[in-house]
């Protein structure tokens, strides 16, 4: 939380989808020692979006590896069918895309009762209007920079207002709520959204794609992101 005029502290996620599988104990160990504030894990089912990724036998199994917050990210069809799942294998928050639920109020409801912390995801075609009702009962908003389904795509600069205007209405003294951003957060993006008001910068190839490791490509988004709060 804040006090005064002052933005919130700007932390980092890293998105799994991104990491070698095949070692991916290795990687998670990796964002530990690098300093990494949090996991982010893409459910995706093919249908929502395009590709299928990875559910809560996969969480299960990662879940001992670390003590860092899990944010779930479910790309799914009706996600509140899966929150007792993912409550049980300890998902720390469960963000759910406002396009995907039929009656968003009582997903989120739902999210709360399991004892998670609940998110709200934007795609890049939805106004932040969508959130009016719903804004002074949830943990989190997440705007996509990109449109959801796969790594790598290309930021999307339109979505920056979108950041700052949420920015401006989120309870950050009253509540600590965050604002998150997903989607083509690198090195060249991180800076605009955390003066545009973001709070946590979740970045999947930015962190396992470079070129010198998992705790460089932290590093470097925390020295590109260091301006922010001056």
């Amino acid at each position: 939380m804040t006090s005064g005029n002052k933005k919130p502290e700007v932390r980092i996620a890293a998105s799994i989808l991104a990491a070698d599988f095949s070692q991916l104990g290795r990687e998670i160990k990796a964002l530990d020692d690098g300093g990494c504030d949090e996991i982010h894990f893409d459910v995706m089912d093919g249908n929502f979006v395009p590709n299928i990724s990875f559910g809560a036998p996969v969480l299960e199994w990662i879940r001992p590896l670390t003590k860092l917050p899990v944010d779930v990210h479910m790309m799914v069809h009706e996600p509140g069918r899966f929150v007792d799942d993912f409550a049980r294998v300890g998902a720390d928050y469960f963000t759910v895309h406002a396009e995907a639920c039929a009656h968003l109020h009582a997903t989120v409801q739902s999210i709360k009762q399991a004892g998670m912390k609940a998110g709200v995801a934007l795609n890049p075609a939805t106004p932040a209007s969508v959130l009016d009702e719903i804004l002074p009962d949830i943990d989190r908003v997440l705007v996509m920079t990109v449109n959801p389904g796969r790594g790598g795509q290309q930021f999307i600069t339109g979505q920056l207002a979108k950041i700052a205007s949420l920015s401006e209405r989120l309870p950050w003294r009253a509540t600590g709520a965050d604002l998150a951003v997903d989607g083509g957060v690198k090195v060249d993006t991180a800076l605009a959204c955390a003066e545009a008001g973001a709070s946590l910068l979740i970045s999947g190839t930015g962190i396992f794609n470079h070129p010198d490791g998992v705790i460089s490509g932290i590093a470097a988004l925390r020295d590109a992101i260091a301006s922010a709060s001056d």
